[in-house]
Formats: C-alpha cells, structure tokens, sequence
C-alpha cells in the first residue's frame, strides 16, 4: 500500500488525467449477433448475457480476454455500480451486454474492471426495463495513472479476489459436507449394514405426515384489505420470505414495517409464539425457507406468505426444518409448487409430506450434527459466510482509496 501511494507520487504528483470510456478501450457491440436454437443445443462455450453466463453454445463469436457491461435488464447494482463480467476464452454475447476489449499502452482492462466498481451510473440508466446505452457508456469517465501504477493496483485486487474465490470454494465444500450427512442422517439405513456401523436401528424409522405431527399450522395477512404497509406509525417488521434466509429473520432497510395495531391484527390469526418454524409458502426464490424462532417477544409480524407451524412435543421444530430441507422430503413437495407468475406450495400438499419420525434424543443428536454443519454455511455471525462479509469489507475499502485519483490540471 506504502509502495503504490509512493509511486503515485513520484509519478503523478499534480494529479491523472482523465478520459471517456470509449477513448480508452474497444467497444465490440458491432460483432455480436443473435444464437440460433441450434447452437444453444448443450455446448462448451459459455453464452453471457447482461448479469453473467445465461447458456452454453455449440459456437462463439469471440476469443480472447473481455470486459462485459449489462446493456439492459440486470445492469446496476444495488450500490448503483454498473453489472460487470470478467471473461476469459471462446464465448458467445447476446445483445443485452457491451463487450469491451483492451487498448495497448492506455489501460489495462483489469484496471477498469476494478475501477468500473467503483462509480454510480444511475444517471446514466433509463427507461424500462432498465438500459445502459452505448453512448452513456462511451461517456463514462476514466482515471489514467501510468500503466506500472494501475499494474501494482491490479496485483494488489487481484490478492483479494482470489481470497474470496478460496472463501467460495471452501463454502462450497462445507455446503457439500451438510448436504451429504444431512441425507445421510435422514435417510433410514439398509438392513444389512445395522449391525456393522452405528446407523439408527432401521425399526426406529417411522414416516408420519406432516399433518400428524404438529399442532398447529398458521399463517398472517395480507395488508391489502387490512392495514397499510410504512406509514408514518409504522415500526414494526413485517415478514415475508424475502427477510428469510440463513435459516433466520434478518430485518434490512428494504424490509416493510407495520404499526402496533396492524401487529396485533395479525397476531389473532397467526399467533405467533418461541419454539416454532417459519415456511415461506410463496414467493418468486423463496419457497421453501425456513427460519426457526427460538423465542417471540411481540416485536415483528408476518405475512400470510409465512407458515407458522408449531409442533407436538415429539417433533423438534429444528429437526423439521432439517427434514423439510432433505431431497427426501423436498422430493414429496417441490413438484407440487405452482409455477405461475406466483410460486406457491398449498397447506395441504406441505401437511402431506411424510417425515422420519425418531426418537427425541436421536432427533437432538442430528440436530446438533446439522446445525454446525448449516452454522459453516449459513451463519452470518460466525463460520464462512461472516469471513466473507469481514473480508468483502476490507476489499472494497482498499479498492476504493487505491482508485481515487486527483484529476490532472490541462
């Protein structure tokens, strides 16, 4: 970090000078053009559209190193950053991406794929669905420190996403691991190898529907003919399952709010209470996450996308949610999900599904098993996922003070 900011002030001490995006770089938009069905029939190279690779095709159009830009649909970012793809190789792009290749002795791509990061284009989007035009984009301005700067700069980011690429690969071997003993656990074992491991006694094994085994199954209400969603009372958290994932709720800023009295409303129909599982029912993504809630202190309320289900004495509700996240049981419900503009799993096809029942004891054993496994994959607190989050921080920090250039006086 010392050596770069040294550098930049040996070289550039009064400042880079600054120019347009289509200066400094090929914009080959005109030598893409639209895939056949034919050559969408299963291929080796990869097809990118506006947020990444869409398909595989039996041909390409270009080979080499690029730069792909979202054109429209998925073209910013929620910090208002443009959507970027570095890709390497023989690929296809359809027209929904800019394709942008490097100019010797000016810039290196690298550079602006890093610095691309950085900016808000939001000025620069318009109409719907959203649309990054080639001639905002050749607008875009671009810092020019001298090529040995944005090469050290390029070293020092390149560090970091190949941490974060270890981080993933690591994730996803964790997340291998849970799936494996997770199918493991919950699937009963074959006759012969009980007495050679210590699998559950296969006679403990008893399928029982959902619907024998909880108490209750409830759900909470719509705002649209009941209440108003952020008024200026609200301040409550209203549910649904976009606030689900890591098997918790996680309030944000885009999460809804309700007042008390729309609270209480809801509460009658769904009675939320601790030690119950949270089934998201519906929702384009979402069907099918699961939050445990260990304790309930009035202080949030849930849609009527949610199920809240409370279980009998001889089920865990932790050990349920294990269950409904298996293949063996999401193979009983995932062909039942309605696949319309809404998806949607009904009550009766979720109270169908057939669960292991085992004993207590046996039931708290896997639990404990899973939990540190989903903890290492899922936990935002603790395990990867939380590495990830320290380590994304600490990456965009240095990327944004590395690329923050004075601009040269002409």
């Amino acid at each position: 970090m010392t050596h770069i900011e040294q550098m930049i002030q040996d070289l550039c001490p009064n400042g880079v000078e600054w120019k347009k995006l289509g200066e400094v770089c090929e914009i080959l938009d005109a030598k893409r053009k639209p895939v056949t069905k034919s050559q969408r029939a299963s291929g080796e190279y990869p097809y990118y559209g506006a947020n990444g690779i869409q398909d595989y095709v039996n041909d390409y159009i270009f080979d080499g190193t690029f730069l792909l830009i979202g054109e429209d649909g998925s073209v910013i970012n929620k910090d208002k950053s443009p959507v970027i793809n570095w890709a390497k190789g023989k690929i296809w792009v359809n027209n929904h991406a800019h394709i942008l290749s490097e100019k010797r002795d000016i810039v290196l791509l690298r550079f602006l794929y890093y610095y691309l990061q950085t900016i808000d284009v939001s000025d620069l989007v318009w109409g719907t669905p959203p649309k990054l035009n080639q001639q905002n984009l050749r607008s875009i301005e671009i810092p020019l420190p001298p090529l040995e700067i944005q090469k050290k700069i390029v070293e020092c980011l390149d560090k970091f996403s190949a941490l974060a690429a270890e981080l993933q690969a690591e994730l996803q071997k964790r997340r291998t691991q849970y799936e494996y003993y997770r199918t493991r656990l919950l699937t009963p074992p074959p006759t012969e190898n009980i007495s050679s491991d210590n699998s559950t006694d296969e006679s403990k094994w008893e399928w029982l529907p959902l619907k024998e085994l909880i108490v209750s199954l409830k759900t909470g209400l719509n705002p649209r003919s009941n209440f108003q969603l952020n008024t200026p009372e609200s301040t409550i958290p209203y549910i649904t399952g976009k606030d689900i994932y890591g098997n918790i709720i996680n309030v944000t800023s885009l999460t809804d709010l309700i007042d008390t009295k729309a609270r209480d409303l809801i509460n009658k129909r769904a009675c939320l209470e601790g030690n119950i599982l949270l089934f998201a029912s519906t929702g384009t993504g979402t069907v099918g996450r699961m939050a445990y809630i260990e304790d309930y202190n009035n202080d949030w309320a849930m849609s009527e996308t949610l199920y809240a289900i409370k279980t009998k004495e001889t089920l865990l509700p932790r050990y349920l949610m294990h269950c409904l996240y298996s293949p063996i049981c999401r193979s009983q419900f995932d062909g039942k999900i309605s696949r319309g503009s809404v998806p949607h799993l009904k009550v009766v096809d979720l109270l169908n599904v057939k669960i292991p029942l085992l004993p207590l004891n046996e039931q708290a054993r896997i639990v404990a098993i899973l939990d540190k496994f989903e903890a290492l994959t899922t936990s935002l607190s603790d395990g990867i996922p939380a590495e990830q989050a320290t380590q994304q921080k600490r990456y965009e920090y240095y990327r944004d003070l590395l690329l923050t250039f004075d601009r040269k006086n002409v």
